[in-house]
């Protein structure tokens, strides 16, 4: 597998933009409970104070769950987690938000935190091309070994992510920043794990893969 010639950033820069991202994702839900505790301080509504604090809250953690596992360390150098939390992970980030149902198939298993971490994060891409809402297929086949993940989205307005189609298949026109640091790091894992990344498009569907590339 030859590496892709848009991984250039230093692990320095990586990490910077990774943070950013993290903190750009819950800023909001965070923002949102200072609002609410602010509403109470100055004796507004207090149900509806208590309601915005208890969605804010919930939200945050799941976001910060999420990004535990797709983006941090999950153990040690070389750990492996079980498939169970990503699908878990992945089901309440979509529910925080309440427009995109997940639909997950395929075996339990524990394998390479890389792959879950890659698994992961092209649930976030998925997520991302359907931006009104709608529905995520995730089917994983022999995830301990040959492992192939696929990620279909339906959605009432469906695109493919411009930045992750540019950085797997194309070349860079921009600098990679916060907002687009996400599909860079999908690529990178896919390139860490030894497999090949694929997309496709059609009126129906936008059908994301990764696949264990032979030997």
């Amino acid at each position: 597998m030859s590496k892709n010639p848009n991984l250039t950033l230093t692990g320095p820069d990586l990490a910077a933009l990774l943070c950013s991202r993290v903190c750009h994702d819950v800023i909001s839900p965070v923002g949102a409970i200072n609002n609410g505790l602010e509403l109470l301080d100055e004796g507004g509504a207090d149900a509806d104070a208590m309601d915005l604090i208890r969605t804010s809250a919930l939200n945050a953690s799941v976001r910060l769950k999420f990004a535990r596992l797709a983006f941090g360390a999950s153990g040690s150098v070389g750990a492996s987690i079980d498939t169970g939390e990503a699908e878990r992970a992945a089901k309440d980030f979509a529910a925080a938000e309440k427009k995109t149902e997940v639909v997950w198939t395929g075996p339990r298993a524990i394998i390479a935190k890389n792959r879950v971490k890659l698994l992961l994060n092209l649930f976030l891409v998925a997520y991302s091309s359907i931006p009104r809402g709608g529905q995520i297929d995730i089917t994983l086949e022999n995830p301990e070994f040959d492992a192939k993940f696929t990620l279909v989205a339906k959605g009432k307005l469906m695109r493919l992510p411009p930045k992750f189609v540019e950085i797997s298949t194309g070349e860079i026109e921009e600098a990679i920043d916060a907002h687009t640091i996400q599909p860079y790091y999908a690529v990178l894992l896919a390139e860490e794990c030894g497999m090949k990344l694929g997309h496709s498009a059609s009126a129906e569907e936008i059908v994301f893969t990764a696949e264990v590339i032979p030997a």
